[in-house]
């Protein structure tokens, strides 16, 4: 067997300075000890850089986009300086918004199809935590309707069950490359037969170059393929991309669809409004296994089997879908998928359509499965005016959970607000929660004090002439934290 070679004192002192660069300088208490008890085995810190790409907001000349920014800072401290700022997504960008403060959001708007996509980076006591948002909405034409997307950070593998080539509708992944090297992307599309056979080198090696984004038309990738539902994969040979579907459905309205939590044998789909008028569930095993999945909605008062689909059968390989109709009925709720037999838990990915109204006053949102909150995640852009800001609780597990929901000053001022929920097992709770005073928007911050896990989703409504306009966006862990090892006295424990 090679041996390793031994490390010098200064390559260690240098691994370690690597390992904490990411993190503050200063450390929370210890949190657990070392197996000889002589101090803690590593500590959480909040981290000292966190980067965020948005995409392009519309293709429409009339669209009004708001870009909201906030930071709830570290959860020890919020002393220090630091920065955070998006810019245009191109080599000679410049700031769109700038946030200055922690626990005070900013925002910035844009008007027409001109407004960039966007890629930035918080540093120092704005890193842990920092989100953004993007609102637009389109009054009037085929794109009308409000499109709601959190900004994330970029990756290399993302899960879009719920994208669709058929005729009315136009699905195009937003593709954001924030580094200074070029990214070089795959795009993949699952129907219920399996993978869609693109034209030769459609969907492979497509380079999005440095500081720069790129759209791609799904239905370009399988010409006369009229796929109702269908599941884009996207992964990157080279680099990394920020990736987002735009949707617009013909006389539906049009939204973002942001990607599926990655594959598991249990998901939740948090938040699904209650006046929803049409819920269409998409779901694709990436696996080499058949998954039958048992499909329950959580409500308030506990989680029932809608009747007539209590269960999903999905091939391997394949996108299935079922029609759920009004599930809701007139209280919000979220879908459980879980198992049919828990000894055969094959992963899947999942996302539900869902429309509000009917008629010629229709509005579609998207709703894909996600991870629970963990110790506390953020939203941005909330509204204050009556029902336009909806925070949906799900606990899917045997036992409850109790959260703390914070609502921040407006980005026109106005006081804090916080309010502890007890969430009961099997449960979804609707919770309204806002700052007193002060106009604009504002951040909604879920802390998990207790129990879980919590999974969470806001929906904002900003209806228009009697169209029921909206989107939902779930909450994600903020990671606003990571552990870093301590430094030993024996560094022969790190030569090997």
């Amino acid at each position: 067997m090679k041996q390793r070679a031994p490390l010098t004192l200064a390559a260690v002192a240098a691994a370690l300075a690597a390992v904490t660069a990411i993190a503050s300088l200063t450390a929370p208490a210890a949190e657990g000890k070392d197996a000889a008890g002589d101090g803690a085995a590593a500590a959480r810190m909040p981290v000292e850089r966190s980067l965020l790409v948005c995409p392009a907001p519309s293709s429409s000349d009339i669209a009004d986009t708001t870009y909201t920014a906030f930071t709830p800072g570290a959860a020890a401290s919020a002393e220090g300086k630091g920065a955070a700022r998006l810019l245009g997504a191109t080599k000679d960008a410049k700031p769109v918004l700038e946030l200055k403060e922690v626990g005070k959001p900013a925002g910035a708007t844009a008007t027409g199809a001109d407004a960039p996509a966007l890629t930035g980076s918080a540093e120092g006591v704005l890193a842990p935590g920092w989100t953004a948002q993007l609102t637009t909405k389109v009054s009037v034409g085929r794109a009308r309707g409000v499109l709601g997307a959190g900004c994330t950070a970029p990756g290399t593998d993302f899960w879009f069950p719920g994208v669709s080539t058929a005729k009315g509708r136009e699905d195009y992944v937003h593709l954001t490359n924030p580094d200074d090297a070029a990214a070089v992307v795959d795009i993949r599309l699952f129907g219920p037969d399996g993978l869609a056979k693109p034209d030769q080198g459609t969907s492979e090696n497509i380079r999005i170059d440095p500081k720069s984004t790129k759209s791609v038309l799904l239905s370009s990738l399988a010409p006369g393929a009229q796929l109702a539902d269908a599941t884009a994969h996207v992964t990157t040979r080279a680099g990394r991309v920020g990736a987002t579907v735009q949707v617009a459905e013909e006389g539906v309205g049009t939204d973002w669809l942001a990607a599926s939590t990655d594959p598991a044998g249990s998901l939740v789909l948090p938040g699904i409004p209650a006046d929803a008028t049409s819920v269409r569930l998409v779901a694709f095993a990436p696996g080499e296994e058949d998954a039958d999945l048992k499909l329950r909605l959580a409500g308030p008062n506990g989680a029932i089997s809608p009747a007539g689909n209590e269960q999903l059968h999905i091939k391997a390989g394949m996108t299935a879908s079922v029609d759920l109709k009004d599930l809701t009925r007139g209280e919000a709720g979220s879908l459980l998928l879980a198992p049919a037999d828990a000894g055969k838990a094959a992963p899947v990915v999942a996302a539900v359509r869902v429309v509000r109204g009917s008629g010629a006053k229709q509005e579609l949102g998207f709703v894909p499965a996600t991870g629970p909150v963990g110790a506390r995640a953020t939203v941005a852009d909330n509204r204050a005016e009556e029902n336009a800001t909806v925070l949906s609780l799900t606990v899917p597990g045997a036992a409850g959970a109790k959260v703390r929901v914070t609502a921040s000053p407006t980005t026109g001022g106005g006081e804090p607000a916080s309010q502890e929920v007890e969430v009961k097992a099997g449960t979804t709770q609707a919770v309204t929660v806002a700052p007193a005073g002060g106009k604009g928007s504002y951040a909604l911050t879920v802390e998990t004090l207790s129990g879980g896990p919590v999974h969470a989703a806001r929906t904002l409504s900003l209806p228009h002439e009697g169209i029921a306009m909206f989107t939902v966006q779930t909450l994600s862990d903020d990671h606003s934290t990571v552990s870093v090892p301590r430094a030993v006295q024996d560094l022969s424990v790190l030569t090997g």
